[in-house]
């Protein structure tokens, strides 16, 4: 597999683990937090990853922004030119 592919499995458990946690209040806000996160990435070129810690097995914190991050690959931006 892919690394790409490992990373999708990865978040994939990772939203599934924190569909489990929790009152189905939270289930419904960190499912649409992360729905609206994974939008913004993809408006911007990107596509939305575990970060480090959560992709090396560390517990879910329930709060996506910092479960996840916006990975861009691509051309730098016009200031790093």
């Amino acid at each position: 597999m892919t690394a790409l592919a490992l990373r999708g499995l990865a978040a994939a458990a990772l939203f599934a683990v924190a569909a489990c946690a929790g009152g189905s209040g939270m289930n419904e806000s960190y499912s649409s937090e992360l729905n609206r996160l994974t939008e913004d990435c993809r408006a911007r070129g990107g596509i939305l990853t575990p970060n480090d810690l959560t992709a090396s097995g560390a517990s879910v914190s329930g709060a996506p922004e910092r479960d996840f991050v916006c990975k861009i690959n691509g051309e730098p931006s016009s200031r790093t030119r």
